[in-house]
């Protein structure tokens, strides 16, 4: 199991003090991000928890909605590096991790890194490319380092992975495998706005000049700290009950949520609630997140349902302790 999603012991307790003070700091980071992103709040609230649980974030939605802007206004109101790599069927691993290319002057290979060593990575239609260049990416994501040529090369920190996926159903497509979907801690739709959002849209400036002078509204200083502070919200045994019937019932069709998977959204639902300003993870803070992160868990645990629909269900008939 990775590292990024082990919890905190009980008595690292986060003060309700702290808690209040990361909500205010958390608001206006999304208040920063929806001046750009129009009427997608709960959205953008949702990707943050993504962050502050040291996830990673696919995004599985047709193109045009704010995919790529949403990336780069989270890296800009925090101040993080970005970049973006459009996957393609003739993409290879050493296009995305870096290779190793002998130098004359110096008679010697040196490693040249590749756009993967990025604060914020944005991986645009990521089944577009081979399952070899997918599984690359991947294990850069699960390990947080890459190796090439024996050596070893730490990822930046922090390291946030947003991958947008074209639907299946479309030509000259990949399907990420189970075990990759697994990756990825949350799985969200952007959609496209309301009128009113959509009318303000069109008769706003254009976004990409929008980014050019949106200010940082926190440091990536400041982004440690609140991470740090959400692996601190304090779980009861009451609600590890709740999250261990959750997980109970996705396995009684014989496919479920794997553990892993339960680490995963007991860390969502610390971030959502430190978003929320609380010390301590409540039943709603399991259920705000439920869906987008055991959504592409399980995709298929159901014939005719989406997994998102097969989530959406388990919350509805497990009862809160």
């Amino acid at each position: 199991m990775s590292s990024r999603l082990q919890s905190t012991p009980a008595d690292a307790a986060l003060p309700a003090a702290s808690a209040a003070q990361a909500k205010e700091r958390i608001d206006a980071l999304v208040s920063a991000v929806s001046q750009v992103i129009l009427g997608k709040e709960e959205t953008i609230r949702l990707a943050v928890a993504c962050l502050l649980a040291r996830g990673h974030l696919l995004f599985e939605d047709q193109p045009g909605v704010g995919k790529t802007i949403l990336s780069q206004s989270l890296a800009q109101a925090l101040g993080l590096q970005f970049r973006r790599v459009q996957f393609t069927s003739d993409l290879l691993p050493a296009d995305i991790l870096g290779a190793s290319i002998y130098e004359k002057e110096s008679g010697s290979f040196r490693f040249h890194k590749g756009p993967v060593f990025a604060q914020v990575l944005l991986a645009d239609e990521i089944n577009r490319a081979t399952p070899k260049t997918q599984s690359a990416l991947l294990e850069a994501m699960e390990e947080g380092k890459v190796t090439a040529d024996g050596g070893t090369h730490a990822l930046p920190e922090p390291f946030f992975v947003i991958a947008t996926q074209n639907p299946s159903s479309q030509t000259g497509t990949y399907t990420l495998p189970e075990s990759q979907l697994d990756r990825f801690l949350m799985r969200l739709g952007l959609g496209a706005p309301d009128r009113d959002a959509e009318r303000a849209l069109l008769q706003g400036v254009d976004r990409r000049e929008m980014l050019k002078t949106m200010p940082h509204t926190l440091s990536a200083a400041d982004l440690h700290e609140l991470q740090a502070q959400a692996r601190s919200v304090h779980v009861s045994d009451a609600l590890l009950d709740y999250l261990q019937d959750l997980l109970a019932a996705s396995r009684a069709g014989g496919r479920g949520l794997s553990p892993r998977a339960g680490l995963a959204l007991l860390s969502a639902a610390r971030s959502w609630a430190l978003i929320s300003g609380r010390p301590m993870v409540l039943p709603e803070d399991l259920q705000a997140v439920a869906i987008s992160v055991m959504g592409h868990r399980l995709e298929h645990a159901v014939d005719g349902q989406s997994g998102e629909e097969t989530a959406a269900a388990l919350i509805g008939e497990v009862a809160v302790p």
